[in-house]
Parts: C-alpha cells; structure tokens; sequence
C-alpha cells in the first residue's frame, strides 16, 4: 500500500469519524430534552434502561476498534 494510499484512507476516516461523532453528540443533546421534568414523566428504571443500553453499544463499538474481527482462517 502506498503513502498516498495510506493519506487517503487516514483523510477519509477521519472526516467520516468526526461527522459521524459529531451526529451521535448532536443525538445525545436531543435525548437530554427528555430530562425537563414539567413536560415528561419518567423514573430511575426508564433513565438506567436508556444509559445501560447506550453504554453498552458504547463498549461494543469501542471493542470493535481494539479488537477488529478475527479474519477466516487460511492455509
């Protein structure tokens, strides 16, 4: 793989990255409206319901990048 090659990908990572990133905050800024109490109704359930499965993802996501997909097996 060449330099260019190489420049190329890192460039395209890293704009995808930082706009993808940038959606998922803007996602989460959203998702913080729920908060204001005078418009919703939840409890402590629905609030751990709502960050344990966004934690998770989070870790999944974050594994992926440590630990990329085993690739098949080739003699």
């Amino acid at each position: 793989m060449t330099q260019v090659d190489l420049t190329e990908k890192r460039e395209r990572f890293k704009r995808l990255a930082s706009y993808r990133t940038n959606e998922i905050l803007k996602r989460l800024r959203v998702l913080g409206n729920c908060a204001n109490r005078g418009v919703y109704n939840y409890n402590r359930e629905d609030i751990d319901k709502i960050f344990n499965v966004i934690n998770q993802k989070v870790k999944e996501t974050k594994s992926k990048f440590h630990f990329p997909k085993e690739k098949e097996f080739k003699l």
